[in-house]
């Protein structure tokens, strides 16, 4: 029998990996994902799900759905990737992962079937999910796209409703350099007489959208003209655009801290409603349990997390313009003093993209995460210090960089880790450890 950690490293190291090798991962098909979920008994048919995607927002969106459905008492997956510290983060039910004895039961019951299919890691995590999902029999499954849509593992699933959060450049390798075209492959994950709820209106992308839908003769709904949410202080304030008011509640707190959130929160509460009128029962004040206790109903972490006090520690896993230009915007008014940022990329980050958006006003600490995609930190603190004029300094790995920038910082320092979801992952691995 398969240790965890056998069954971890087969998947890992066995099946082509995004996380390692970047684009050369990617499948440009469904046909893999179809074979195996045919061999599980399309898994996939056996519960209602909810498709989310977009560039920036789907991770936050995917789990404060599932965090108000669990509060209501359903029965809640939620598929989201790629993980943080532990593979089992990707599968959950009402919070809490997948056993490890349950990804071990899978490996070992359908390794010949991933030796004869050859997937990648993706694709049989997806359908590892959705196994997991249909033998528990969920009451619904909130599924996060991975990348792109169109093509995505995931879109084998018929949702009762899709969402598209926003769109802005990133994966421009895989999906396209324009907004147009981005917009086109997420699009993919409208279906035929689905609602879809389209959380920013966008010039370049509301024609895409709505040509999508009259293929599909689909429901389209605009967030921005159904209601808007305003962070204040520590509350959200919500303003409903509709004649008839759908929630009783007008401010509410969230474990989601961003002001950047309130895209994202406007988004999932115009969801509820059409999810409302779908026949679910989504009362208020669960609704509002939900969208406060979200990280434990969920498990979501990395979306502005403060870590520690003074100095104050935040995580977030930004990491392309969009997502980069919100953090910067809330964080630079908290700095009393300095502002340190632990940062790295990956290898195909077009740096000149995101090069405006980066505060020159900050010092930061170039790392480098423990995976072969990880650009280089020497490469990285080139590119920004001697070309582009930046203030910083070689951390190396990411635990020695944070252990230079705790080392180093005053309590009235404010120090920020971004630029790669992985390279939070390992801060966070070494701040959790007491390191």
């Amino acid at each position: 029998m398969l240790s965890y950690d056998q069954a971890e490293d087969y998947l890992i190291q066995a099946l082509p990996s995004y996380q390692r090798i970047g684009s050369a991962a990617y499948k440009k098909d469904l046909n893999n994902t179809l074979a195996l979920c045919a061999v599980l008994d399309n898994p996939q048919r056996k519960f209602k799900s909810i498709h989310v995607g977009g560039t920036n927002g789907k991770g936050s969106v995917s789990s404060l759905l599932a965090a108000v459905f669990t509060a209501n008492g359903y029965k809640t997956g939620l598929y989201t990737s790629p993980h943080l510290l532990d593979f089992t983060e990707r599968i959950r039910i009402d919070g809490t992962n997948i056993s490890k004895q349950e990804v071990v039961r899978f490996v070992e019951e359908y390794k010949e079937l991933m030796e004869s299919v050859q997937p990648s890691f993706f694709e049989m995590t997806v359908a590892m999910a959705f196994d997991f999902f249909a033998r528990e029999k969920v009451d619904i499954a909130i599924i996060e796209v991975g990348l792109g849509g169109r093509l995505d593992s995931t879109n084998v699933i018929d949702p009762i409703l899709s969402v598209i959060t926003n769109i802005s450049f990133d994966h421009a390798d895989m999906l396209g350099n324009r907004l147009e075209s981005i917009a086109g492959e997420k699009a993919g994950i409208i279906k035929k007489n689905r609602p879809v709820v389209i959380g920013r209106i966008q010039s370049e992308t509301i024609g895409v959208f709505k040509k999508k839908a009259t293929e599909t003769d689909s429901e389209l709904i605009f967030a921005q003209e159904i209601c808007t949410v305003k962070l204040d202080e520590e509350r959200f304030v919500l303003s409903e655009n509709a004649k008839e008011k759908v929630f009783s509640f007008d401010s509410f707190p969230s474990g989601l801290r961003g002001k950047y959130q309130e895209e994202n929160l406007a988004t999932v509460l115009t969801t509820i409603a059409e999810l409302k009128k779908l026949g679910f029962v989504l009362n208020d004040s669960e609704v509002l349990l939900g969208l406060e206790k979200v990280n434990e109903l969920s498990g979501l972490r990395g979306r502005f997390e403060i870590i520690q006090q003074n100095p104050l520690v935040i995580l977030d896993v930004a990491h392309n313009e969009d997502g980069l230009k919100n953090l910067f915007a809330q964080v630079l008014p908290l700095v009393k003093n300095k502002l340190i940022v632990v940062f790295g990329v990956s290898k195909e980050k077009n740096l000149d993209s995101i090069l405006p958006v980066l505060p020159i006003t900050a010092d930061y600490c170039f790392v480098q995460a423990n995976l072969p995609r990880a650009l280089n930190a020497e490469e990285l603190s080139q590119s920004l210090t001697l070309k582009a004029g930046f203030t910083g300094f070689l951390g190396g790995t990411v635990a020695d960089g944070m252990k230079k920038v705790l080392d180093s910082a005053t309590s009235e320092d404010v120090i920020l880790v971004c630029g790669s979801l992985f390279v939070v992952a390992e801060a966070m691995h070494f701040l959790d450890s007491g390191a």
